[in-house]
Protein backbone atom coordinates (compact mmCIF):
# COMPACT_ATOMS: atom_id res chain seq x y z
CA UNK A 1 0.00 0.00 0.00
CA UNK A 2 2.87 2.35 0.82
CA UNK A 3 4.45 1.67 -2.59
CA UNK A 4 1.16 2.53 -4.29
CA UNK A 5 0.92 5.83 -2.38
CA UNK A 6 4.54 6.69 -3.20
CA UNK A 7 3.94 5.94 -6.88
CA UNK A 8 0.80 8.09 -6.92
CA UNK A 9 2.60 10.94 -5.22
CA UNK A 10 5.47 10.82 -7.69
CA UNK A 11 3.03 10.67 -10.57
CA UNK A 12 1.07 13.71 -9.40
CA UNK A 13 4.06 15.69 -8.07
CA UNK A 14 4.57 17.86 -11.16
CA UNK A 15 0.86 18.66 -11.70
CA UNK A 16 0.58 19.49 -8.00
CA UNK A 17 3.51 21.88 -8.23
CA UNK A 18 1.90 23.50 -11.23
CA UNK A 19 -1.36 23.97 -9.35
CA UNK A 20 0.45 25.44 -6.34
CA UNK A 21 2.36 27.84 -8.60
CA UNK A 22 -0.82 28.96 -10.36
CA UNK A 23 -2.53 29.51 -7.02
CA UNK A 24 0.41 31.62 -5.84
CA UNK A 25 0.18 33.78 -8.97
CA UNK A 26 -3.58 34.27 -8.71
CA UNK A 27 -3.16 35.36 -5.08
CA UNK A 28 -1.83 38.66 -6.47
CA UNK A 29 -5.20 39.33 -8.17
CA UNK A 30 -8.50 39.27 -6.36
CA UNK A 31 -11.89 38.80 -8.04
CA UNK A 32 -13.28 41.17 -5.42
CA UNK A 33 -12.19 44.81 -5.37
CA UNK A 34 -10.20 45.76 -2.30
CA UNK A 35 -10.77 48.67 0.09
CA UNK A 36 -9.10 51.04 -2.37
CA UNK A 37 -11.47 50.03 -5.17
CA UNK A 38 -8.91 48.09 -7.24
CA UNK A 39 -8.47 44.42 -8.03
CA UNK A 40 -4.68 44.69 -8.10
CA UNK A 41 -1.96 47.19 -7.33
CA UNK A 42 -0.05 48.33 -10.42
CA UNK A 43 3.65 47.50 -10.47
CA UNK A 44 6.42 49.97 -11.17
CA UNK A 45 7.71 52.94 -9.22
CA UNK A 46 9.84 54.90 -11.69
CA UNK A 47 9.32 58.66 -11.28
CA UNK A 48 8.35 61.01 -14.08
CA UNK A 49 11.50 62.43 -15.65
CA UNK A 50 12.39 64.90 -18.37
CA UNK A 51 12.54 63.60 -21.92
CA UNK A 52 15.52 65.38 -23.48
CA UNK A 53 17.52 64.54 -26.59
CA UNK A 54 21.19 65.34 -27.22
CA UNK A 55 19.99 68.60 -28.84
CA UNK A 56 17.77 69.86 -26.01
CA UNK A 57 20.69 71.64 -24.36
CA UNK A 58 21.42 73.53 -27.57
CA UNK A 59 17.78 74.66 -27.81
CA UNK A 60 17.86 75.99 -24.26
CA UNK A 61 21.19 77.67 -24.96
CA UNK A 62 19.68 79.49 -27.96
CA UNK A 63 16.82 80.69 -25.77
CA UNK A 64 19.29 82.03 -23.20
CA UNK A 65 21.32 83.78 -25.91
CA UNK A 66 18.20 85.43 -27.37
CA UNK A 67 17.03 86.52 -23.93
CA UNK A 68 20.40 87.94 -22.89
CA UNK A 69 20.70 89.87 -26.17
CA UNK A 70 17.08 91.10 -26.12
CA UNK A 71 16.35 89.35 -29.41
CA UNK A 72 12.63 89.27 -30.07
CA UNK A 73 11.97 86.55 -32.57
CA UNK A 74 9.01 86.30 -34.94
CA UNK A 75 5.81 84.47 -34.10
CA UNK A 76 5.86 80.85 -35.23
CA UNK A 77 3.03 78.39 -35.73
CA UNK A 78 3.37 74.63 -36.18
CA UNK A 79 1.12 72.85 -38.63
CA UNK A 80 0.73 69.21 -39.53
CA UNK A 81 3.87 67.09 -39.55
CA UNK A 82 2.46 63.81 -40.77
CA UNK A 83 3.74 60.26 -41.12
CA UNK A 84 4.22 59.61 -44.83
CA UNK A 85 6.09 56.31 -44.47
CA UNK A 86 2.94 54.21 -44.62
CA UNK A 87 4.58 51.62 -42.36
CA UNK A 88 2.19 49.85 -40.04
CA UNK A 89 1.90 46.57 -38.18
CA UNK A 90 -1.21 44.40 -38.49
CA UNK A 91 -1.41 43.99 -34.72
CA UNK A 92 0.50 46.98 -33.37
CA UNK A 93 -0.68 49.76 -35.69
CA UNK A 94 1.54 52.57 -36.95
CA UNK A 95 5.27 52.11 -36.49
CA UNK A 96 6.02 55.86 -36.34
CA UNK A 97 4.63 58.39 -33.89
CA UNK A 98 1.71 60.49 -35.07
CA UNK A 99 2.70 63.29 -32.68
CA UNK A 100 5.60 64.85 -34.56
CA UNK A 101 3.84 68.24 -34.55
CA UNK A 102 3.68 68.18 -30.77
CA UNK A 103 7.39 67.36 -30.61
CA UNK A 104 8.13 70.35 -32.85
CA UNK A 105 6.05 72.65 -30.64
CA UNK A 106 8.01 71.49 -27.59
CA UNK A 107 11.29 72.03 -29.44
CA UNK A 108 10.38 75.61 -30.41
CA UNK A 109 9.34 76.28 -26.82
CA UNK A 110 12.74 75.08 -25.56
CA UNK A 111 14.37 77.52 -27.99
CA UNK A 112 12.31 80.42 -26.60
CA UNK A 113 10.23 80.91 -29.74
CA UNK A 114 7.08 83.03 -29.67
CA UNK A 115 4.47 80.43 -30.47
CA UNK A 116 0.90 80.93 -31.65
CA UNK A 117 -1.54 78.04 -31.70
CA UNK A 118 -2.67 76.77 -35.08
CA UNK A 119 -2.50 73.01 -34.59
CA UNK A 120 -5.73 72.63 -32.63
CA UNK A 121 -7.95 75.69 -32.53
CA UNK A 122 -11.22 73.87 -31.92
CA UNK A 123 -11.73 75.30 -28.41
CA UNK A 124 -10.82 78.84 -29.46
CA UNK A 125 -13.14 78.70 -32.46
CA UNK A 126 -16.01 77.46 -30.28
CA UNK A 127 -15.37 80.17 -27.68
CA UNK A 128 -15.25 82.78 -30.43
CA UNK A 129 -18.54 81.50 -31.79
CA UNK A 130 -20.17 81.66 -28.35
CA UNK A 131 -18.75 85.12 -27.71
CA UNK A 132 -20.01 86.31 -31.07
CA UNK A 133 -23.47 85.14 -30.03
CA UNK A 134 -23.03 86.89 -26.66
CA UNK A 135 -23.28 83.63 -24.76
CA UNK A 136 -19.99 84.00 -22.86
CA UNK A 137 -19.68 86.50 -20.05
CA UNK A 138 -16.55 87.76 -18.33
CA UNK A 139 -16.26 89.00 -14.77
CA UNK A 140 -17.52 92.59 -14.54
CA UNK A 141 -19.11 92.57 -18.01
CA UNK A 142 -22.35 91.30 -19.41
CA UNK A 143 -20.68 89.43 -22.27
CA UNK A 144 -17.27 88.97 -23.75
CA UNK A 145 -16.54 91.49 -26.46
CA UNK A 146 -14.72 90.58 -29.64
CA UNK A 147 -12.11 93.14 -30.63
CA UNK A 148 -10.64 93.51 -34.08
CA UNK A 149 -7.09 92.25 -34.20
CA UNK A 150 -7.15 90.60 -30.77
CA UNK A 151 -5.62 87.37 -32.13
CA UNK A 152 -1.95 87.82 -33.09
CA UNK A 153 -0.94 86.36 -36.40
CA UNK A 154 2.03 84.17 -37.18
CA UNK A 155 5.06 85.30 -39.14
CA UNK A 156 6.22 81.80 -40.08
CA UNK A 157 4.78 78.32 -39.85
CA UNK A 158 6.40 74.90 -39.89
CA UNK A 159 5.05 71.91 -41.80
CA UNK A 160 6.50 68.72 -43.22
CA UNK A 161 6.45 65.02 -42.64
CA UNK A 162 8.28 61.86 -41.64
CA UNK A 163 9.29 60.47 -45.01
CA UNK A 164 11.55 57.49 -44.30
CA UNK A 165 11.53 54.39 -42.15
CA UNK A 166 14.05 51.86 -43.45
CA UNK A 167 14.40 48.54 -41.70
CA UNK A 168 17.54 46.43 -41.60
CA UNK A 169 19.95 48.73 -43.40
CA UNK A 170 22.69 46.44 -42.17
CA UNK A 171 22.70 43.48 -39.80
CA UNK A 172 25.38 41.10 -38.58
CA UNK A 173 25.24 38.11 -36.27
CA UNK A 174 26.97 35.02 -35.04
CA UNK A 175 25.84 31.69 -33.57
CA UNK A 176 28.63 29.65 -31.97
CA UNK A 177 28.35 26.10 -30.63
CA UNK A 178 31.06 24.87 -28.25
CA UNK A 179 31.43 21.26 -27.04
CA UNK A 180 33.16 17.94 -27.64
CA UNK A 181 31.81 14.66 -28.98
CA UNK A 182 31.10 13.09 -25.60
CA UNK A 183 27.30 13.39 -25.10
CA UNK A 184 27.74 13.53 -21.31
CA UNK A 185 29.98 16.60 -21.41
CA UNK A 186 28.57 20.10 -21.31
CA UNK A 187 27.80 22.07 -24.47
CA UNK A 188 27.63 25.83 -24.84
CA UNK A 189 25.93 28.15 -27.34
CA UNK A 190 26.73 31.84 -27.80
CA UNK A 191 24.89 34.16 -30.19
CA UNK A 192 25.01 37.87 -30.86
CA UNK A 193 23.28 40.14 -33.39
CA UNK A 194 23.44 43.79 -34.40
CA UNK A 195 21.07 45.55 -36.77
CA UNK A 196 20.66 49.12 -38.02
CA UNK A 197 17.60 51.01 -39.28
CA UNK A 198 16.83 54.69 -39.79
CA UNK A 199 14.14 57.35 -39.82
CA UNK A 200 14.10 60.52 -41.90
CA UNK A 201 11.95 63.62 -42.21
CA UNK A 202 11.61 66.74 -44.33
CA UNK A 203 10.55 70.05 -42.81
CA UNK A 204 10.00 73.48 -44.30
CA UNK A 205 9.51 76.90 -42.75
CA UNK A 206 7.11 79.15 -44.64
CA UNK A 207 6.47 82.89 -44.52
CA UNK A 208 2.81 83.18 -43.55
CA UNK A 209 2.17 86.38 -45.50
CA UNK A 210 3.87 85.52 -48.78
CA UNK A 211 3.91 81.68 -48.62
CA UNK A 212 7.60 81.88 -49.48
CA UNK A 213 9.50 78.81 -48.33
CA UNK A 214 12.32 80.37 -46.35
CA UNK A 215 13.95 77.27 -44.89
CA UNK A 216 14.07 73.60 -45.83
CA UNK A 217 15.71 70.82 -43.85
CA UNK A 218 16.03 67.10 -44.59
CA UNK A 219 17.53 64.93 -41.88
CA UNK A 220 17.84 61.26 -41.06
CA UNK A 221 19.01 59.36 -38.01
CA UNK A 222 20.18 55.79 -37.78
CA UNK A 223 18.93 53.53 -34.99
CA UNK A 224 20.81 50.53 -33.65
CA UNK A 225 19.57 47.39 -31.96
CA UNK A 226 21.42 44.47 -30.43
CA UNK A 227 20.70 41.00 -29.15
CA UNK A 228 22.97 38.69 -27.15
CA UNK A 229 22.41 35.25 -25.69
CA UNK A 230 24.27 32.37 -24.10
CA UNK A 231 23.16 28.81 -23.41
CA UNK A 232 24.49 25.73 -21.61
CA UNK A 233 23.32 22.10 -21.87
CA UNK A 234 24.51 19.01 -19.96
CA UNK A 235 23.36 15.66 -18.56
CA UNK A 236 23.93 14.96 -14.84
CA UNK A 237 22.99 11.29 -14.23
CA UNK A 238 19.18 11.43 -14.35
CA UNK A 239 19.02 15.25 -14.43
CA UNK A 240 19.16 17.40 -17.57
CA UNK A 241 20.38 20.98 -17.31
CA UNK A 242 19.30 23.33 -20.11
CA UNK A 243 20.14 26.94 -19.24
CA UNK A 244 19.77 29.98 -21.46
CA UNK A 245 20.12 33.68 -20.72
CA UNK A 246 20.16 36.71 -22.99
CA UNK A 247 18.79 40.12 -23.72
CA UNK A 248 17.87 42.47 -26.50
CA UNK A 249 17.63 46.23 -26.72
CA UNK A 250 16.87 48.81 -29.37
CA UNK A 251 17.28 52.54 -29.48
CA UNK A 252 13.76 54.02 -29.21
CA UNK A 253 12.36 54.88 -32.65
CA UNK A 254 10.10 57.66 -31.41
CA UNK A 255 12.94 59.28 -29.46
CA UNK A 256 14.97 59.22 -32.67
CA UNK A 257 12.16 61.13 -34.39
CA UNK A 258 12.21 63.69 -31.58
CA UNK A 259 15.99 64.03 -31.93
CA UNK A 260 15.74 64.70 -35.67
CA UNK A 261 13.04 67.31 -35.11
CA UNK A 262 14.99 69.06 -32.37
CA UNK A 263 18.13 69.16 -34.53
CA UNK A 264 16.12 70.76 -37.35
CA UNK A 265 14.56 73.32 -34.98
CA UNK A 266 17.99 74.20 -33.60
CA UNK A 267 19.20 75.05 -37.09
CA UNK A 268 16.09 77.06 -37.97
CA UNK A 269 16.04 79.05 -34.73
CA UNK A 270 19.76 79.81 -34.96
CA UNK A 271 19.06 81.35 -38.36
CA UNK A 272 15.94 83.19 -37.18
CA UNK A 273 17.71 84.76 -34.20
CA UNK A 274 20.57 85.78 -36.49
CA UNK A 275 23.19 85.12 -33.84
CA UNK A 276 26.62 84.38 -35.36
CA UNK A 277 28.08 81.17 -33.96
CA UNK A 278 24.86 80.85 -31.95
CA UNK A 279 26.22 83.32 -29.39
CA UNK A 280 28.76 80.92 -27.90
CA UNK A 281 26.61 77.81 -27.95
CA UNK A 282 29.14 76.21 -30.31
CA UNK A 283 32.85 76.76 -30.52
CA UNK A 284 33.21 76.85 -34.30
CA UNK A 285 31.78 79.08 -37.00
CA UNK A 286 28.72 77.20 -38.31
CA UNK A 287 28.30 79.30 -41.42
CA UNK A 288 29.03 77.69 -44.76
CA UNK A 289 27.66 76.91 -48.19
CA UNK A 290 24.39 75.14 -48.86
CA UNK A 291 24.64 71.41 -48.27
CA UNK A 292 22.53 68.33 -48.75
CA UNK A 293 20.39 69.04 -45.69
CA UNK A 294 18.54 71.81 -47.52
CA UNK A 295 18.69 75.52 -48.28
CA UNK A 296 17.16 78.56 -46.63
CA UNK A 297 16.85 82.30 -47.00
CA UNK A 298 18.73 84.26 -44.30
CA UNK A 299 16.24 86.23 -42.20
CA UNK A 300 18.66 88.78 -40.75
CA UNK A 301 21.77 90.72 -41.64
CA UNK A 302 25.14 89.15 -41.08
CA UNK A 303 24.02 85.55 -41.57
CA UNK A 304 24.77 83.24 -44.44
CA UNK A 305 23.75 79.82 -45.60
CA UNK A 306 25.00 77.20 -43.18
CA UNK A 307 24.15 74.00 -44.99
CA UNK A 308 27.57 72.46 -44.39
CA UNK A 309 27.25 72.96 -40.64
CA UNK A 310 23.86 71.29 -40.72
CA UNK A 311 25.49 68.16 -42.10
CA UNK A 312 27.90 67.91 -39.16
CA UNK A 313 26.72 64.95 -37.05
CA UNK A 314 28.45 66.35 -33.96
CA UNK A 315 27.08 69.90 -34.07
CA UNK A 316 24.72 70.88 -31.24
CA UNK A 317 25.02 67.41 -29.68
CA UNK A 318 25.82 67.82 -25.99
CA UNK A 319 27.48 64.40 -25.97
CA UNK A 320 29.65 64.94 -29.03
CA UNK A 321 30.29 68.64 -29.59
CA UNK A 322 33.13 69.67 -27.32
CA UNK A 323 32.50 73.37 -27.97
CA UNK A 324 28.88 73.35 -26.84
CA UNK A 325 28.09 75.80 -24.06
CA UNK A 326 25.15 76.24 -21.76
CA UNK A 327 24.59 72.59 -20.98
CA UNK A 328 21.99 71.70 -18.42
Amino acid sequence: MSKFIASALSRFKIPALAVVGAAALTACVSPVAGPGGNYARPIGSAPVTANPTPYSGALVCLANVARSNNIRGPRIAVGRILDYTGKSDFEGGRQITQGASLMAISAFAKAGARLVERFDTSVSELELKYANNRLIGDEGTDFRRILAGQVPGSDFYLIGGITELNYNIRSVGTDTFIGDRDPDDGKGIVNAKLYVMNVGLDLRLIDTRTLEVVDVISYQKQIIGREVGIGYFQFFDDITLDLGVGGRSQEPIQLAVRSVIERAVVEMMSNIYGVPNAGGCVGVDPMGSIGTTGAFVPRSEGTANNGEARENPNAWNDRRDGGLRGRN
